[in-house]
């Protein structure tokens, strides 16, 4: 029987066989299995799987769970499978003859093949391996169902590993498949069973003493360790394919070796923390006095969630990776995931992590992932690929890069591999990259990872491998930052995903610089209720929140009168309109200052800067003080500001960060015009800022990019010396000193910007700052203090009010949204799958997680409400955009610079080759756009990707293009309907 066929010809060139066979591939796998267990599982995953899989016994459970990691492929051996050979797109004329050769063996060898192939029934083979590996294993109730409730967990044990492929199979589906298969087979697969309980010493006979499952998180763990086994398994230069010739006891012993090496090469090993100090850590640096504080309270033994409230700027970041040390340490975590809100956030904190890494291992390297659609167009990944290669001997060409854009856009299952070590112990540990990471889910499994939250989201509903990600995320402390700029939605899924992370022993540690105290309440409880503990709270106070595995609550930190105060001055403007407000801002730094404006949307702040750009010269400004950025942009463009801006406004050189000098690069007076991806993803400091009305949370937020680094306090203008933030907001032209909040409706003024927020937000934070104005009209506001009863006046219940002008505005948006919120919560509710469920904790079973092809990969794959989805916005879409030039040359910006190069680099394996790939690669990522999905509806919509004409190059065949002549204009794919600008961005017309 054959598991694998050489379908590239991999085998064949290096003097190997056509196929591989099955007993073979489930060798590999289970040693692939024994190695995780020894070097990637943590010590908590361990023992929960130690007691659902060996009653107690964890040399049992290790070898139990290997036996079912091989037996993943068992349907293999079955008609339907076995006739794929040589058959199909892959055929090849090589393989056809081996098929006619390993048929005309097996017929011979006495293997049950069907006389004749046609009419054959159809099963994949995975549902056949659900279908009959019970009853080989101790259950003999039939294929009807199990009724022996002490049989179901052989039952739920088949299931599990029949989810290798993506999904966990339904009872319909695993009794067709039991349907499809002939008798005759049954002792094939009675005699592949026992072959692999003799290799990993299980006696079948007592399986149903031993397995239980009942533990959701450990039947999830050995659901997504198949998923993982079965892919370095499969890994044709890890795992060279076996000859016949040799004994099972020889391909066993080879298997192990391989293993072995697979896991070293791979680096899937747990993090192995030093015993070091903070000031190792961050050498020249002493803990704050909140960092000590939370640093006192954390426990010295087993898993914690931890809450950090605090400022913009305050620390929050080095404290939790100083926590995330300390939990690993103590508890053996695997290693961290850092989830941020947005590309950009990522790719910065990026950064932070690459250097923290090093400090903290024992010996070797590292690999970090970072995770989100472009990663692989960052100078960070790159740099990260570059430190996982081995130098190569000028004779011996590089091992070839993996296609980075298909990663993205086309992501497959599995990846070749070089199977010698690729790594040298270097003379200091490093963080580095290995590109089998770059695959869908694979991210998360690497020791450390950084990523967008739309990962931890995805983690925990019915996408395909969705149990990959966990297992991933299971074994680390998970490190969730801005946790007030998620959407209700996609918070009530992260409550979810820390209840399996509880109940599999991991760590979380949450940081925000604000947190209402019912998103405070749904952390603590979704903590609590994973752990099956209840939360047991106490007197303490302060903004740092610890709850450790018995549920005991602690909070410490400064109270927000003794710590220390941030004061700023707001004031509330209506806004003036594009002309007048650029000739303000320009007048207000005429003489020195870096100010900035946060605009809603990006409309609003084009606009605000051509009026800029038109006045400049007028108030003295030069054309390349004003600076605009957006998420409009492909990276090409953007990248190039995020990196100006914080060259020019950021901390500076680690040298400055050590001394507390300011950054010299600092201009004397700079114009920042931005959407609200400013207030998230860049570490900078202005003079001012003025911003459009936004939820007082992201207000908050915005407050921490002014005055932020301190050592360029005594540089600041006179006119800046105190921290100021202006509120801009558009009057409702009925009642003028009321906020205008709703949106535009057909025949009736609005704010757009009440598309971006909810109105009752807007309406209640203005009110909530109105109230508080003195007689001078300013506001003065001083956090931590005030941060607590801002937002609990926002998002806390309705508080009545005796002003009859503000009583209807804020009953009116109040009503609806909480009808809006409702309904978020209820999507959410529809699609999380938790672990347990009910007041009696009832534990979710392997029928709850049954799934199926219609939900999707979970990258916006899958049946609109079924797919499993990060955001509740409609999916956008990702399009690689090229200029034509008046020759019909491809380039990729538009002044004909820099050609496209769109050839086909991988056929080759030569240096030249590769080094061309790998460029290739990264100039089209830089060149991808997202349209926003609105874009495809309405009056004015764009036609739909699938209809776009197909660009006839090899390079671009995963992807949507759209063409552009020099001045920006869309030529092809939603032909005249888009236009970019490498300053305004994507515009539709």
């Amino acid at each position: 029987m054959w598991a694998k066929t050489d379908r590239h010809g991999a085998s064949l060139r290096s003097g190997g066989p056509a196929w591989n066979p099955l007993p073979a591939h489930l060798f590999d796998t289970a040693a692939t299995a024994r190695q995780l267990w020894d070097h990637y599982l943590t010590p908590a995953l361990r023992t929960r799987l130690t007691q659902d899989l060996g009653d107690g016994d964890e040399a049992l459970a290790r070898a139990v769970t290997a036996f079912y990691a091989a037996l993943h492929d068992l349907g293999k051996a079955h008609p339907a499978f076995l006739n794929q050979f040589g058959r199909g797109r892959h055929a090849t004329p090589t393989l056809r003859t081996a098929r006619t050769t390993w048929e005309n063996a097996a017929r011979a060898e006495g293997l049950p093949l069907p006389h004749t192939w046609d009419g054959i029934f159809w099963a994949r083979h995975e549902h056949v391996t659900a279908a009959v590996l019970p009853s080989l294993t101790g259950c003999d109730c039939g294929p009807a169902g199990c009724h022996n409730r002490a049989h179901r967990a052989l039952h739920t044990a088949a299931y599990s590993i029949a989810a290798h492929h993506g999904h966990i199979p339904d009872h319909d589906t695993v009794t067709r498949a039991y349907g499809s298969t002939p008798p005759q087979w049954t002792p094939v697969h009675h005699d592949l069973v026992q072959a692999v309980a003799a290799i990993t010493k299980v006696d079948t006979t007592r399986l149903l003493n031993h397995v239980r499952l009942r533990r959701p998180s450990a039947l999830i763990a050995l659901t997504g360790l198949v998923v993982l086994c079965d892919w370095v398994a499969s890994d044709e230069t890890h795992f060279p394919y076996r000859n016949l010739h040799h004994t099972d006891d020889a391909w066993w012993t080879q298997a192990q070796h391989q293993a072995a090496a697979a896991i070293s090469s791979l680096r899937l090993h747990r993090w192995q923390p030093t015993n070091t100090t903070w000031q190792d850590l961050w050498p020249g640096t002493t803990p704050r006095p909140f960092q000590a504080d939370a640093m006192r309270i954390l426990p010295e033994t087993g898993p914690a969630l931890v809450i950090i409230e605090s400022d913009t700027g305050s620390g929050k970041t080095r404290l939790a990776l100083w926590c995330a040390h300390h939990l690993a340490a103590r508890n053996g975590h695997q290693g961290i995931y850092m989830a941020m809100p947005t590309r950009a956030a990522t790719n910065q904190a990026a950064a932070e992590l690459e250097a923290f890494i090093p400090r903290t291992l024992r010996t070797g390297d590292a690999n970090l992932a970072v995770v989100h659609s472009t990663a692989a167009a960052t100078p960070i990944v790159h740099r990260l690929l570059d430190a996982a290669r081995p130098p190569q001997p000028p004779e011996e060409p590089a091992n070839p890069l993996e296609d980075l854009l298909s990663f993205i856009t086309s992501p497959t299952d599995h990846t070749d591999h070089d199977p010698t070590p690729t790594h040298q112990t270097p003379a200091a540990p490093r963080a580095v990259l290995d590109p089998w990471y770059l695959r869908r889910c694979l991210g998360l499994i690497a020791t450390f990872g950084i990523g967008t939250i739309d990962q931890l989201v995805l983690a925990t509903q019915k996408s395909r491998h969705w149990f990959l990600r966990m297992l991933g995320l299971m074994g680390k402390t998970v490190i969730i930052d801005e946790a007030h700029a998620y959407e209700l939605y996609q918070q009530h899924l992260l409550t979810t995903t820390i209840e399996w992370l509880a109940d599999a022993g991991a760590s979380v540690i949450v940081l925000s610089a604000t947190l209402p105290a019912s998103v405070r309440h749904s952390l603590t409880t979704a903590w609590t209720t994973g752990l099956g503990v209840h939360l047991q709270d106490t007197d303490d106070t302060g903004p740092i929140t610890v709850v450790d595995e018995t549920g005991q609550l602690h909070r410490t930190g400064p109270s927000p009168t003794t710590a220390p105060a941030l004061n700023t001055t707001m004031h509330l403007d209506p806004d003036p309109g594009p002309h007048d407000l650029a000739a303000q801002l320009l007048t207000q730094a005429a003489h020195g200052g870096c100010i900035g404006i946060v605009r809603t949307r990006v409309a609003s702040a084009n606009a605000l800067y051509e009026h800029a750009q038109a006045q400049a010269e007028q108030h003295g400004w030069h054309h390349d003080e004003i600076i605009l950025l957006h998420g409009r942009l492909m990276p090409r463009d953007r990248q190039p500001i995020e990196e100006q801006l914080t060259h020019l406004l950021g901390p500076g050189t680690e040298h400055n960060r050590r001394t507390n000098s300011p950054n010299p690069h600092r201009p004397h007076r700079l114009l920042v015009i931005a959407t609200q991806i400013i207030e998230q993803s860049l570490d900078i400091d202005l003079d001012h800022m003025t911003t459009d009305l936004a939820p007082i949370d992201l207000l908050i937020q915005r407050r921490g990019r002014v005055h932020r680094h301190t050592p360029n306090n005594p540089n600041r203008p006179t006119w800046c010396i105190h921290p100021a933030l202006r509120i801009l907001y558009t009057p409702d032209p009925a009642t003028p000193h009321l906020p205008l909040v709703d949106p535009p409706a057909p025949h009736q003024a609005g704010n757009p910007d009440a598309f971006v927020y909810a109105p009752y937000t807007l309406a209640a934070t203005f009110h909530t700052l109105h109230t508080r104005r003195h007689p001078d009209n300013l506001i003065r506001i001083s956090t931590p203090r005030d941060s607590t009863p801002l937002i609990e006046a926002v998002y806390g219940p309705l508080q009545p009010t005796d002003d009859n002008h503000w009583n209807p505005l804020l009953h009116r948006t109040w009503t609806q949204w909480q009808t809006d919120l409702k309904s978020e919560t209820d999507e959410a509710a529809n699609r999380a799958v938790h672990p347990y469920n009910g007041p009696r904790r009832t534990p979710t079973g392997i029928k709850e997680l049954a799934s199926g092809t219609a939900h999707g990969s979970g990258d916006e794959g899958g049946q609109t409400g079924i797919r499993a989805v990060s955001r509740l916005a409609d999916p956008s879409t990702t399009a690689i955009c090229l200029y034509q030039q008046a020759d019909n040359t491809l380039t990729y910006d538009p002044r004909g610079h820099l050609p496209a190069d769109l050839d086909n680099h991988t056929r080759s394996t030569s240096p030249q080759s590769i080094a061309a790939h790998r460029q290739q690669q990264r100039d089209l990522l830089l060149n991808t756009i997202t349209i926003p999905a609105t874009w495809f509806h309405g009056p004015n919509a764009i036609p739909a990707p699938e209809t776009w004409p197909l660009i006839n190059q090899p390079a671009l065949r995963h992807s949507p293009v759209v063409l552009l002549n020099p001045n920006g204009t869309c030529i092809s794919g939603p032909t005249t309907r888009l236009a970019y600008n490498p300053t305004s961005g994507l515009g539709r017309y």
